[in-house]
């Protein structure tokens, strides 16, 4: 994933957590969904466009899709009112494609932070999944907290060490991305369990079902 897509995927997470917790309007987040998504989706176009059929290229523009794709439907439910079902069980195939990225990041190409990171995101949409596909309505302070946590550590911190040509990557760098990850979803869950009801539901009451 680019550098500058990145960045962006760390500020639009933040939004969306915290739109999950009830700290920010529905709609209110959903602008920043249609900018990150729509770039998100422009941006991986127009380079598999150029690629001139290098798969390499491609496969490195192909994940951005799943992000472009989640944010545009974020925006759209907040807009509209249609039920979120359907970003829900879209969420379980991002946790799919996530995985298989992340572990071809281990093996293929030798890059076990973003390997990391891509499983990160996997945990992070199978919560989208329970929350929306399955109305696992308890969920959502917890994912709201943690999309808030894993938003800088996965997107704003390497984006910008990126961007400085300060990038590492080797296993102790990993490690330490994976054991604050698994703290962050520890917090969350502490928080998610503690929290006072939202201001307003973060997706459409008809999208959700009683657990």
């Amino acid at each position: 994933m680019g550098a500058v897509g990145l960045l962006y995927v760390g500020a639009v997470l933040f939004i969306n957590g915290l739109m999950l917790v009830g700290a920010i309007p529905g709609k209110s987040a959903g602008i920043l969904n249609f900018f990150v998504g729509g770039m998100q989706v422009i941006f991986p176009t127009l380079i598999i466009l150029g690629a001139d059929g290098d798969l390499a290229i491609i496969f490195g523009a192909a994940g951005l899709y799943l992000f472009g794709f989640t944010y545009l439907y974020v925006a759209i439910l907040q807009f509209t009112g249609i039920s979120g079902e359907g970003l829900g069980w879209f969420s379980l195939f991002v946790v799919l494609c996530a995985t298989v990225i992340g572990v071809l990041q281990f093996t293929l190409l030798d890059d076990p932070v973003f390997g990391v990171i891509w499983l990160i995101w996997a945990v992070l949409w199978f919560l989208f999944f329970l929350v929306l596909g399955l109305g696992k309505d308890s969920l959502t302070h917890t994912t709201g907290w943690f999309t808030i946590f894993i938003s800088h550590m996965t997107g704003t911190i390497p984006a910008f060490l990126l961007l400085l040509g300060e990038y590492e990557t080797n296993a102790g760098y990993a490690l330490i991305v994976a054991l604050a990850a698994a703290l962050s979803l520890a917090a969350a869950w502490m928080l998610g369990h503690g929290a006072l009801p939202a201001r307003e539901s973060p997706v459409p009451a008809e999208s959700t079902r009683s657990a």
